[in-house]
């Protein structure tokens, strides 16, 4: 990888990298695992930084990756999730420490979004980061009508959830 490409991955991961905590909030149920989840999302993200197109936004690609990679690594419902190794260049990347505290009046919906199947938690995350049906179908592989029946159904659920 070039500087400059590199220079450009670490600008928009830096940009953007708050995406990645709040995947892993809802995939995870503590520090450590966060950590590692951070971790290998964003060597993910680096792997596959020199064959992004642009042809989506940034985020919208970091979305998917990092998506389809806690959705992988979670499925096969592995206690600790195997690192990989990792070039010096990652460590020209500051991680901002993420904050539970600013997001505590969320812990409940969390915890019912922790009974979601992992699809249904993906389609959650982007419909609470505000992306648009059409955005979220096309992250997701879904088509747009599906996404927003889903996206009822499980809003009735965590309803149901929420206010047993």
């Amino acid at each position: 990888m070039t500087k400059e490409l590199e220079h450009q991955f670490i600008a928009e991961f830096e940009r953007h990298q708050n995406v990645i905590h709040k995947i892993c909030r809802i995939y995870t149920n503590h520090q450590d695992a966060h950590n590692d989840l951070f971790q290998e999302i964003t060597i993910q993200l680096w792997k596959a930084y020199p064959k992004f197109r642009r042809e989506a936004k940034f985020s919208t690609w970091m979305y998917r990756i990092g998506l389809n990679t806690a959705i992988t690594l979670y499925r096969k419902r592995q206690k600790r999730i195997r690192t990989q190794a990792f070039d010096t260049e990652l460590l020209k990347l500051e991680a901002t420490e993420y904050d539970a505290n600013q997001e505590a009046q969320l812990t409940l919906l969390y915890k019912a979004i922790h009974q979601l199947s992992d699809i249904d938690k993906a389609l959650v995350f982007l419909y609470l980061e505000e992306k648009p049906y059409k955005e979220i179908s096309e992250t997701l592989g879904m088509s747009e009508v599906n996404a927003r029946v889903k996206m009822n159904r499980i809003k009735k659920r965590l309803k149901k959830l929420l206010n047993p």
